[in-house]
């Protein structure tokens, strides 16, 4: 009798197809297997690329005489940690009596990978039917449906290409950018540290690229000269209640695009401020007339569900953990099935998911913090027409729609860390807020006219505006159990604004006054400023930038626009900033997740900038991920990606080994060394 093989990526995984497919034998070493059956699992990655010294013994020393490698052919071999599992899957794969094979790895280019290197070390005979399980999330219905649905294996052989590539990438370069520059420059790194560093400099495609970024960032802050300047403010009577206005040089004013302005409201000396001052009050009584009064209604719509590098910026904020940290809670959540897969780009859902949602809210009732939202959405049928909002658009999606609940798996709460059930709350009210209307204001804009005493073609205006939130809207989802509530809806929203003013008594006296009204000036004030710095990354920040190829791009309607341009990608990002600070090249202070360059990183980041300096650029190193998608759909090959991949390393590897500029990095160094010596 013929049987079916299920193979999974993690035991865990490989554990909730057995049940979901009534498998409940004893569980065997490495498997478990029924009349019909077989489920089995990897341990993660079972194989890998064999290093240098397995081509050739002399490879092993590193030298000029032997870079740039380029092999021809790859060589892989089964990590020997794991060689015992290996041994048990590819004798299971290759049982005369397995007749079809599910590949059930996380639906993804990675977990693709892990499957296609045991297939390819196993040599299972492609006389076996293979067939790829691709699902959201870990829930019974979702496994039975990905089975029942799933497509040849040789549909994702496009996928399966960009996931090789994307292997002997980071291998080329990290092998050959590694050597080369530890050949060159490594002395010189280490001879300046008196030794107390080893001389290898680690490259990476993703991962030079993003020291670049930090160590860009802060030697901005450590450039930075702070620039004063100085507003004008007014206080107006308006019926005893004092309203405050603030100059800006618009059309009419005398100073109008003149170069004593720091943008259009203030100046850059103080005494120009002062001088303003003194011209206005030379009219007495010193009055304003309300030239224009402006009542607008301002709408505010729920932001985008989650994806990984979003969830992973707001965990940073809210709980001061890692991007990795993050990951592991949302692979565990998703695990016990209570949210769909992690490791995913997208920020909406599927049309399919869509008509369908009602089946995750129905589950969320029995959620205790959320229920009366879920049942709202349900009795009001507030879910209907989903799929024509902007929080559904198949386009947007290529492996996996956003994170979002799947409202089932809910007595597993019970047993989650603190953290991990906060983590679940944030996505659970993000999810809830897409069925709700935006949050309304009702915003007013004052603009008062001040003459100079001496003309009446020239005058000053002063502008003053508040607004008030007249509906809710999904603002009323938003607030988390475990913050402490604030005092306004908005305020607890972790989207809002914080320099917008609230203020009902305030909107109150605005929306009494009319054009025409004049209003006594109780005095006028000089508020000093200063510009600031620009921040240093975190944890959740950086990872946004890695996202949006190296700009940090806080408005999500604009990161939409430039989503696939990303560095690395949702499921490697946290594991390179790991990486990062596990070598020593950078810093994270772990109660704000604030990151910092070592000294050793700073000069990492100049061997590179003065050798091979296209590794640091975000967009070239976003364009070759890029590369990798366009593989994947097949709009180019992997002949021609390799090609361009084995020309850029061979161009530049030569090209460090003709340099002579290493011994001029000593002024380079010195620089840096200046700022951790203080």
């Amino acid at each position: 009798m013929s049987k079916s093989i299920f193979i999974a990526e993690k035991p865990s995984v490989a554990q909730e197809f057995a049940k979901a497919l009534k498998i409940n034998t004893t569980r065997k070493d490495g498997y478990l297997e029924s009349d019909n059956a077989i489920v089995t699992w990897c341990v993660g990655h079972l194989v890998t690329m064999s290093y240098p010294e397995v081509y050739d013994a002399n490879l092993k020393k590193w030298s000029y005489d032997t870079i740039p490698f380029l092999p021809q052919e790859y060589l892989y071999e089964v990590i020997p940690g794991t060689k015992k599992q290996f041994e048990i899957v590819k004798g299971l794969l290759t049982r005369p009596d397995v007749s079809t094979i599910y590949v059930c790895t996380d639906s993804g280019r990675e977990g693709e990978y892990i499957y296609r290197l045991v297939d390819q070390l196993a040599q299972v005979p492609d006389t076996k039917e293979k067939r790829r399980v691709w699902i959201d999330s870990q829930t019974e219905e979702e496994i039975l449906r990905g089975i029942r649905e799933a497509k040849p294996l040789t549909a994702y052989d496009a996928l399966s290409d960009s996931a090789y590539l994307r292997a002997k990438e980071d291998y080329l370069m990290g092998i050959n950018f590694s050597r080369v520059l530890t050949l060159k420059y490594g002395y010189q790194v280490r001879n300046y540290l008196n030794g107390t560093q080893k001389g290898a400099i680690a490259v990476g495609r993703v991962m030079t690229c993003v020291l670049g970024m930090v160590v860009r960032r802060e030697r901005e802050i450590r450039a930075f000269v702070k620039t004063p300047f100085y507003r004008v403010l007014a206080d107006f009577n308006a019926n005893g209640t004092l309203i405050t206005g603030e100059w800006k040089s618009v059309a009419g004013s005398r100073y109008f695009e003149t170069p004593h302005l720091y943008k259009e409201n203030g100046f850059r000396k103080k005494e120009i401020a002062e001088q303003l001052i003194q011209d206005l009050e030379q009219k007495k009584p010193t009055q304003a007339y309300i030239e224009k009064v402006e009542k607008k209604k301002e709408k505010k719509n729920a932001p985008l569900l989650f994806n990984l590098a979003e969830l992973q910026n707001i965990c940073s904020k809210l709980f001061k953990i890692s991007p990795d940290e993050t990951l592991k809670i949302t692979q565990n959540l998703y695990e016990k099935k209570l949210v769909t897969y992690p490791r995913t780009d997208a920020r909406v859902l599927s049309t399919a998911v869509a008509k369908e949602i009602h089946k995750n809210l129905r589950g969320l009732q029995q959620f205790p913090m959320v229920q009366d939202f879920a049942r709202e959405i349900l009795d009001q049928n507030m879910y209907k027409g989903l799929e024509r909002t902007r929080y559904v658009n198949d386009k947007q999606i290529t492996d996996h729609y956003a994170i979002i609940p799947t409202g089932q798996g809910l007595g597993a709460l019970q047993t989650l860390p603190p953290t991990a059930a906060k983590v679940y709350e944030v996505i659970v009210r993000r999810f809830l807020s897409i069925f709700y209307p935006p949050a309304e204001y009702q915003k007013i804009t004052l603009t008062t006219v001040l003459h100079y005493a001496d003309t009446t073609e020239e005058a000053e205006r002063f502008f003053a505006s508040s607004k008030i939130m007249t509906a809710e809207g999904f603002l009323k989802v938003t607030p988390f159990s475990f913050i402490k509530k604030k005092t306004t809806p908005e305020e607890n929203d972790t989207n809002s604004n914080a320099e917008e003013t609230f203020d009902a008594n305030l909107v109150a006296t605005l929306s009494q006054l009319k054009k025409g009204s004049i209003l006594p000036v109780e005095q006028f004030t000089i508020k000093e400023g200063e510009t600031s710095p620009p921040k240093r990354y975190n944890s959740g920040s950086m990872i946004l930038a890695m996202e949006n190829a190296g700009q940090l791009i806080e408005d999500e309607d604009l990161r939409s626009q430039i989503k696939g341009s990303g560095i690395g990608t949702s499921a490697t990002r946290a594991g390179i900033l790991e990486k990062l600070f596990h070598i020593g090249y950078i810093n994270l202070n772990k109660k704000t997740q604030v990151i910092t360059p070592t000294l050793l990183g700073e000069m990492i980041y100049d061997v590179v900038n003065c050798s091979i300096r296209s590794l640091l650029n975000p967009e070239l190193t976003a364009s070759w991920e890029k590369g990798l998608t366009y593989v994947a759909n097949g709009d180019i090959t992997s002949d021609e990606y390799m090609k361009k991949l084995n020309h850029f390393v061979e161009q530049w590897v030569n090209a460090v080994k003709g340099a002579n500029n290493q011994y001029a990095l000593r002024q380079y160094f010195d620089q840096a060394a200046i700022h951790y010596k203080k």
